[in-house]
């Protein structure tokens, strides 16, 4: 039986090699994004022709979905046609609203991938304004027929391993989950834990029901010393990503910021997500949309991790809880968020997913919103110092569970516990913003998504995957 399994998804690798060599081969531009809080800068660094041909379906390469905080458009030089475009956000977006982006400068590595075009194109990126409309910010030409175009990346240091393989990746959506902080004798265990990861998201709805819209791959570059680094802890790894803790200061914020690493590796698999998960048991994880998401493997957690952070990489879905500290600078005014699952409820009547909402539901929408924000302070206070006094984290995941069974024991009984209403307290603010319902993978440690991030969900997965192939 598993070698059947085995042979039926190296022939549908090579189904999917064989339709992808139809396909454009797919471009890469890598720039340099730059400045503080109040003022910020592009600059080309190179253009890539990748190994493996683009992996996206070709009818559909225009996003109309009016996600992320930036767009990237690649329109033809000389009539303006567009040909792309993909909405996305960025970890320079993260860090000007921390409070270090006020006093200095910063630099971060960021690329944007494209078909490779018959003809120069430019690409544009725009970003929101005040208005909450996109306007352009920088321009780059490029002609993929340049002399300074790389069109020969070295060999590739590792096969990537087909988790789940359902179809031609132009057909699916091809996500990528890469390792980090891996050894050579870790290996097994990444291909297992990536495994059992791709398992569970395709338990949670709506990935379960679409499970066969996608390709799963997996490749983790070994590294010397198993881990990544945890600075607030003095513990520090050379892993070949980057990924690590303490991202803006917060020590459960797990990123990379080598983006050329990542891009490097990431070129030798089929891919329009990745998830990397890193080699470590403490609670950690980090997305951002468009870019990618991350996770500790080892936490109790995980799965809850995997999902959650993979939601804002994926979809572009806000945090709806506000009672843990974060990275960023919060407060100011209230404007409505591009995000589809929160809102500033300016205009209740046209409430942003009013489908959802049945006649006669106040908005706001109550909730026992006191009583769980004391709850919370005082399981904060306690999360806090378990932290600080670097208790082991078999304490700190109890304290998770919970913390999780007050808040269902409090939900429980409430007349709105499954209402699709406007809930105060999302987006780290506990005044100002709404989120959909009580409760969602969104808000706190639960186990589903709620209606409202469920079909944002979905309707990215049609984006990326083809109707013929359902």
């Amino acid at each position: 039986m598993l070698r059947s399994l085995i042979s039926l998804l190296a022939l549908c690798a090579c189904a999917c090699v064989s339709a992808l060599a139809a396909q454009p081969a797919t471009v890469r531009l890598d720039y340099l994004h730059s400045g503080n809080a109040l003022d910020e800068h592009y600059a080309m660094e190179r253009v890539v022709i990748e190994p493996l041909p683009w992996p996206g379906n070709m009818a559909q390469t225009i996003d109309t979905t009016n996600r992320g905080n930036n767009l990237v458009e690649v329109v033809d030089a000389k009539t303006g046609k567009l040909l792309y475009s993909r909405g996305f956000s960025t970890v320079f977006a993260e860090w000007r609203s921390t409070e270090e982006a006020a006093h200095m400068n910063r630099g971060f590595q960021e690329s944007v991938r494209f078909p490779r075009p018959e003809q120069p194109v430019r690409v544009r990126i725009l970003k929101r304004d005040e208005r909450n409309l996109f306007s352009v910010v920088w321009t780059a030409d490029v002609d993929p027929d340049a002399m300074d175009v790389i069109r020969k990346p070295p060999p590739a240091p590792v096969k990537p391993i087909g988790i789940r393989v359902n179809g031609p990746s132009e057909d699916k959506v091809d996500l990528l989950i890469v390792g980090d902080g891996y050894t050579q004798a870790d290996m097994k265990k990444f291909e297992a834990a990536a495994r059992r990861l791709a398992d569970h998201l395709f338990q949670v709805s709506p990935f379960k029901e679409r499970a066969q819209d996608f390709n799963v791959w997996a490749l983790a570059l070994p590294t010397e010393e198993s881990g990544v680094s945890r600075p607030s802890t003095g513990v520090h790894h050379a892993s070949k990503l980057g990924a690590r803790y303490d991202i803006f200061g917060s020590e459960r914020y797990v990123l990379t910021t080598d983006n050329r690493a990542l891009r490097e590796l990431a070129q030798y698999a089929p891919y329009e997500f990745i998830e990397i998960l890193v080699n470590n048991e403490t609670y950690g994880g980090g997305g951002i949309f468009g870019q990618f998401s991350t996770a500790a493997a080892d936490n109790d957690w995980a799965n809850y991790l995997f999902v959650h952070e993979f939601g804002h990489h994926f979809a572009g879905l806000a945090d709806e809880y506000y009672t843990s500290p974060v990275a960023y600078a919060t407060g100011g005014a209230r404007r409505e968020p591009w995000e589809p699952n929160a809102t500033a409820l300016h205009d209740p009547a046209n409430l942003k997913w009013k489908k959802f909402v049945k006649d006669g539901t106040p908005l706001p929408t109550p909730w026992p919103k006191q009583a769980y924000e004391t709850a919370s302070r005082a399981y904060q206070k306690e999360r806090a110092a378990l932290r600080a006094a670097n208790r082991p984290e078999a304490e700190m995941n109890t304290l998770f569970r919970r913390d999780l069974a007050q808040s269902n024991a409090l939900f429980s009984p409430d007349p709105h516990r499954h209402t699709v209403g406007a809930f105060e307290g999302a987006n780290y603010e506990a005044t100002g913003y709404y989120r959909p319902e009580m409760q969602c993978i969104m808000f706190d440690r639960s186990d589903a998504f709620c209606s409202v991030c469920a079909d944002a969900i979905t309707t990215i997965i049609d984006l990326y995957s083809h109707p013929a192939s359902r």
